[in-house]
């Protein structure tokens, strides 16, 4: 399977930032349906505040990536914070938040049904529903 950026549905777009999302891309013993996804970020960009209200007010799905440009700053439960540039492959366990430094094209891989519940929850904060 493959498909453009472009061809990959919209399911949230705020100034600043827009997040594509498709189903179908395989299936993971326990995890489900899994979903191929393309967020372009700008910087300044903190979700943080968008998962208040979801468990530990973070998100709880997990994610497999590949930062294509510009820069995050992953902060876990725990408090500790990891710093990802462009070029880099990723694996975000659940329970984290994402604010971006530098504009941002980030692939992602995540369970279908856990990722949309957060980013469906991102969009009714924003009053924005995808």
């Amino acid at each position: 399977m493959h498909i453009a950026k472009e061809d990959i549905p919209v399911v949230l777009q705020v100034p600043g930032a827009i997040a594509r999302q498709l189903d179908g891309f395989g299936e993971v013993p326990g995890l489900g349906s899994m979903a191929g996804e393309w967020f372009s970020l700008g910087a300044g960009t903190d979700i943080a505040p968008l998962l208040q209200g979801l468990e530990k007010d973070l998100c709880a799905a997990p994610h497999w990536g590949y930062l294509t440009s510009g820069e995050l700053v992953i902060t876990y439960a725990d408090r500790a914070e990891e710093k990802i540039a462009g070029g880099s492959l990723f694996y975000w366990p659940p329970h984290h938040s994402v604010r971006v430094t530098e504009d941002a094209e980030v692939i992602l891989f995540s369970p279908h049904a856990a990722h949309r519940a957060v980013v469906d929850h991102m969009a009714e904060k924003l009053g924005a529903a995808g």
